[in-house]
């Protein structure tokens, strides 16, 4: 339980871990103030949008449906890792869920199943969408779902939320708030492992990189051969980049694109 961070720490904290934030216009004060309360604060969940193209999905997080006015999270977690910045205070994501799960959440206890829908979530949380179709088949980079893990471990540090480094149980899935929900779900993200790695940061300092990976930023003109031999050594690792980062085509690669690097 926590009074929230106040936006300027908030984006603090997170640039702090490691996350590249890109802030859209008003973020700070765009909000659902004057619908229900922004706090206290007890945990971080996260979701997946059912949309495609990061402009497409910030602009929907951002302003909303007519049914369900935005924003409908404080950070949108592109498929390239970078967190959009679109709202700050209650925000139209989490809606009713499990009071079991929150009471559990609070006692950084083990989550139970869920079966009810009677508790606010959208003053109980911070949210976090990510690019995803939602399908089950659309992948998660593995760029995107360190993002997860790093905006997850910035704010349960700053609120001093399992501080024991056992369980990260202050992150949560919107499937494991609300009945009937399936997000997040996709290949490359499962909510246990995003608690483990989240707890194993916590064992670090902000600053601490896992494995000791790196970011490469395409240009024109590069392969994943051509990356390998000059970032690591020998261009047959380009494997070992295409599995990091989740890619299906070794060839679909553009310039501007960033692509996480194993260590050297």
């Amino acid at each position: 339980m926590a009074t929230p961070l106040s936006a300027a720490t908030f984006l603090a904290k997170l640039r702090a871990e490691g996350v590249r934030v890109q802030e859209h216009d008003g973020w700070r004060t765009h909000n659902r103030e004057g619908h229900g309360a922004w706090g206290p604060v007890h945990g971080v969940m996260v979701h997946h949008t059912v949309t495609k193209g990061t402009a497409n999905t910030v602009s929907i997080c951002t302003k909303g449906y007519e049914a369900l006015p935005g924003p409908l999270c404080h950070g949108v977690i592109a498929k390239d890792g970078t967190v959009h910045l679109v709202g700050y205070g209650r925000a139209n994501h989490a809606g009713l869920g499990d009071d079991d799960v929150l009471r559990a959440v609070i006692a950084e206890k083990p989550l139970p199943a869920v079966n009810e829908a009677n508790t606010d979530g959208n003053s109980r949380f911070y949210g976090f969408e990510c690019e995803n179709l939602g399908d089950g088949a659309d992948p998660w980079p593995a760029v995107q779902v360190e993002a997860v893990v790093r905006v997850s471990a910035a704010l349960l540090r700053a609120h001093g939320w399992n501080e024991d480094g056992e369980g990260a149980i202050s992150v949560i899935g919107h499937k494991e708030w609300q009945p009937g929900k399936v997000d997040p779900r996709g290949p490359g993200i499962t909510m246990p492992d995003v608690r483990k790695r989240v707890a194993e940061r916590l064992k670090h300092s902000a600053s601490w990189s896992p494995g000791g990976t790196s970011t490469y930023t395409v240009a024109k003109g590069d392969t994943l051969w051509s990356i390998a031999a000059s970032k690591l050594g020998d261009g047959n690792r380009w494997k070992e980049i295409a599995q990091l980062n989740s890619l299906k085509d070794a060839d679909a690669i553009t310039p501007g694109q960033k692509l996480t690097l194993p260590k050297k």
